[in-house]
């Protein structure tokens, strides 16, 4: 339990960074500087004014300096990180996966929150959660994947940290190749943009993490979660379908992370 909750105190500073990435990423600002601070009178924010969901609570959501109203997202986001990282170190421990798992839990938060803002997926969290995908499946094998059952059925034989990486490259190709592909055709036959090229580097993400079959549950989840919910707000807001975009890019992630949850928790969803 003391390692859960130290987990979540991590989630929370995690989460707050990660608010920093979901406003400057889209405008193409740094990560790094300039301190924190507010997007409206651009008085550089304290320390004491910057603790993770506390400081939100103190200032009642308002700017200490000019009272402009903060966000939900911020508190939202910082809550929801640690509560993942609470709960992946509470089931599997401090271990190295559960280390895994928080790291994609943070890069699926921070793409959920970018893609439903700036309807925008940077390559800071969609490539380098690839690659990150891939060197972890290195040290901490996937197992039942597609590749290891197509090696068993041709009888071949390799190491485990192999088999894992050819499965967390093979999950990061097919099921993105097909995306991209359905929105290459689409566009062709429409004339028209379908689908963002950041939804592609992002479910190569999933499939670096997850495998082919985690990242293919986790499209199917997020597709029909994009369709009703994204249907409805359209419907009820009274928007055209035709031309107003829906972040699919959030309903992913949102799937994504109840699948991982759900597998963690013995589910066996991937």
């Amino acid at each position: 339990m003391i390692e859960a909750l130290v987990a979540l105190g991590f989630g929370l500073l995690i989460g707050s960074f990660l608010n920093v990435c979901i406003y400057r990423l889209p405008n193409d600002l740094s990560v790094v500087g300039p301190r924190s601070y507010c997007p409206r009178c651009s008085q550089q924010i304290a320390w004491y004014d910057n603790v993770p969901l506390l400081s939100y609570i103190r200032l009642r959501g308002r700017c200490r300096h000019c009272g402009e109203r903060i966000s939900a997202r911020y508190p939202v986001v910082e809550l929801l990180t640690g509560a993942l990282f609470f709960w992946f170190v509470m089931a599997l421990g401090p271990t190295p996966l559960a280390g895994k798992y928080c790291l994609l839990s943070a890069l699926l938060v921070g793409l959920i929150f970018t893609d439903l803002e700036s309807m925008i997926l940077p390559d800071e969290f969609t490539l380098g959660g690839t690659a990150a995908g891939l060197v972890l499946a290195w040290f901490l094998p996937i197992r039942g994947g597609l590749a290891e059952f197509a090696l068993q059925v041709a009888g071949v034989q390799m190491p485990p940290a192999t088999v894992s990486l050819v499965e967390s490259a093979v999950g990061a190709a097919i099921p993105s190749f097909f995306l991209w592909l359905a929105g290459f055709l689409f566009e062709k036959i429409r004339h028209k943009e379908g689908l963002g090229l950041g939804d592609v580097k992002m479910l190569a993400a999933l499939g670096a993490f997850l495998g082919v079959h985690g990242a293919l549950v986790s499209f199917m989840i997020g597709a029909v979660l994009g369709s009703v919910v994204g249907g409805a707000y359209i419907l009820i807001a009274r928007k055209d379908p035709g031309s107003y975009p829906i972040p699919f890019g959030s309903f992913l992630g949102v799937a994504a992370i109840g699948v991982t949850v759900a597998h963690v928790g013995g589910l066996g969803l991937v």
